[in-house]
């Protein structure tokens, strides 16, 4: 990892404020969940997203007072912003699947400038593994045993044989634009995998357990601390549709397969849901 001073102490902060929303969200997890809906009746957040979201904040506040800070839930902006750096949190990545105690959720906090991430924490507290990544210092897997594996990936498999993960939209029309992609996609590579939780996809890239991801309709704070991630472990992460900043739709994968998956999906509609 990089020796750089300002990105040790950003992957110090990051890293604290994961391991302590981890400790509340999962270790603490309540009996009852306080519930309410978002965008539409099967976009839920509850009450541990929030507090999970205030106690990141808190932390890095506290460590960086001048540093911007956008979180999913809250939706103001803390910090002055004079440092030039901001903070992109997703307090439960996956709350679907914390809201059904079921695998696949994660607290994903990243730190940039105007070029993208600088550092990605990706906390993954069902599988007990923590993934960390520092721009041009590469990405690692750290497991809550104290196990390290450094993720680089292999030579990737052809089209046909690929794994692919994505994941589908809370809007009942556009997820069944979504599926629609799937139905055609799948008789064309090995298989696909839905975990419902963007920042973990993309770790699942860096970690070869799947070969590529796609998905549409992300926030910058579901994409940035995981494409930074499947970036350093030598991934392509680009725009089928949109600004490569937050694409409209989203593709990571080893440069190798990037253009050929890229012309199936653009050729199925993905780029158009």
């Amino acid at each position: 990892m990089s020796t750089d001073p300002l990105l040790a102490e950003l992957l110090d902060v990051a890293t604290r404020a994961a391991a302590a929303a981890v400790q509340l969200v999962h270790h603490d997890r309540p009996e009852q969940l306080e519930v309410e809906t978002k965008s539409s009746s099967v976009d839920h957040v509850t009450h541990m997203d929030r507090a999970s979201e205030a106690l990141i904040r808190q932390l890095v506040v506290e460590a960086r007072p001048h540093d911007r800070i956008v979180g999913e839930e809250s939706g103001t902006p803390d910090g002055d912003g004079t440092s030039g750096l901001t903070w992109w949190i997703d307090p439960i990545d996956g709350t679907t699947n914390y809201l059904y105690d079921h695998p696949g959720y994660a607290v994903s906090i990243a730190v940039g400038d105007d070029d993208g991430a600088l550092v990605g924490v990706v906390a993954d507290p069902t599988h007990a593994r923590t993934y960390v990544a520092e721009r041009g210092g590469g990405a690692r897997c750290v497991r809550d045993d104290g196990g390290t594996t450094e993720l680089r990936l292999g030579t990737p498999p052809p089209v046909e044989r690929a794994l692919v993960a994505t994941g589908f939209s809370y809007d009942a029309a556009r997820r069944g634009r979504n599926g629609a992609v799937v139905a055609q996609l799948l008789p064309r590579i090995r298989d696909i995998r839905r975990s419902g939780a963007a920042a973990l996809d993309l770790c699942s890239v860096a970690a070869g357990r799947v070969d590529a991801y796609y998905e549409a309709g992300l926030s910058i704070w579901d994409l940035a601390a995981g494409r930074l991630l499947a970036t350093e472990a030598g991934a392509k992460v680009g725009a089928l549709a949109g600004d490569d900043t937050v694409p409209e739709v989203v593709l990571a994968a080893h440069p190798d397969l990037y253009g050929p998956l890229e012309e199936l999906l653009r050729s199925l509609g993905a780029a158009e849901v």
